[in-house]
């Protein structure tokens, strides 16, 4: 009867193990695959061939840091993953590279007849990045999740072996908010406690830390956001002066689309570019921003100097 017990409290732990193991991942990629998908569709690409998808092209740039640009004679123009197989120029760009694609499609390639698109000037990655956001803003989002459950249930309870699984059965009853909970007279009171472990409600900061986080991972994947927590309103030269290293993130990936796109151009004589998609409702905000300054500024120089013209009649 005891190894039965014994059996049963080990499966339960097992089952919870899993179970927040499970919690933990999902809460991961959560974030993982919406920080992807910002990543790869914040570029717009203008006249590029239709052979080429986009979607792909930022995909590579995303998690291998690199694509190759060339044109296939069958095919048509096309933009895959590439591995550098050769010698380096003086630059240190590959001189040689293979074109490859998952279907097991492969071109070898020179510096000659291919360009080499760069996910920024520093030629890494951005998987990096977005991994180290999303195990962060996880594991603050689990944290938030236990605080909010000691709240609930900020009690430990000690009892003996044999009322173990009785007890067990109890709290999940307590633990699924039901209004009247029975018990029986195989429950001996006498040999259960209950401590309160009184735990401090901290969510709302683990909340706003999980924002700041956010934010962080926004303004390194160069897209606007509220990174200055403040509640007045900010003047235009704030707002301004918050959003420089959202745009300096912003062009570093971006400038190194755009030499790729010169280089493009030059070699296959195409009209290739690439712009940053504008978030045009923060454009107009930042705009509205400026025009009402400006007219708080005319509104002051007036009444100004309609008090200094007052003061010179009398």
């Amino acid at each position: 009867m005891k190894r039965g017990r014994e059996s049963t409290v080990r499966s339960t732990q097992n089952h919870q193990w899993w179970q927040a193991l499970h919690s933990n991942q999902m809460t991961y990629f959560r974030y993982y695959d919406r920080l992807v998908e910002l990543s790869v569709s914040m570029f717009e690409w203008k006249n590029m061939p239709e052979t080429v998808d986009i979607r792909y092209l930022e995909l590579c740039l995303f998690g291998l840091g690199n694509a190759v640009f060339f044109k296939d004679d069958e095919v048509g123009y096309l933009a895959l993953k590439c591995a550098a197989t050769g010698p380096l120029d003086p630059y240190g760009i590959p001189t040689m590279r293979n074109g490859y694609s998952e279907n097991g499609y492969n071109a070898y390639l020179t510096n000659e007849d291919s360009v080499i698109i760069w996910n920024n000037l520093i030629h890494t990655n951005s998987v990096l990045d977005v991994q180290y956001y999303s195990s962060v803003l996880s594991e603050l989002d689990q944290s938030i999740k236990v605080n909010l459950k000691a709240q609930k249930t900020p009690v430990m309870i000690l009892c003996d072996d044999d009322q173990r699984l009785t007890m067990k059965n109890v709290y999940a009853k307590y633990d699924g908010n039901e209004p009247f909970i029975f018990g029986n007279k195989q429950i001996d009171m006498n040999k259960i406690t209950v401590l309160k472990t009184d735990a401090p409600f901290i969510a709302k900061d683990l909340f706003d830390m999980k924002v700041n986080y956010w934010n962080e991972a926004l303004t390194y994947l160069g897209i606007t956001n509220n990174s200055i927590q403040k509640k007045e309103r900010l003047i235009t030269d704030e707002a301004i002066r918050g959003e420089g290293g959202t745009m300096a993130n912003r062009y570093a990936r971006l400038e190194a689309r755009r030499m790729a796109c010169r280089e493009i151009n030059k070699m296959f004589d195409l009209d290739i570019w690439c712009d940053f998609r504008e978030d045009y409702r923060v454009a107009d905000a930042t705009e509205m921003l400026k025009n009402e300054s400006e007219s708080e500024e005319t509104e002051e120089v007036t009444m100004y100097n309609e008090a200094e013209g007052g003061s010179n009649n009398e």
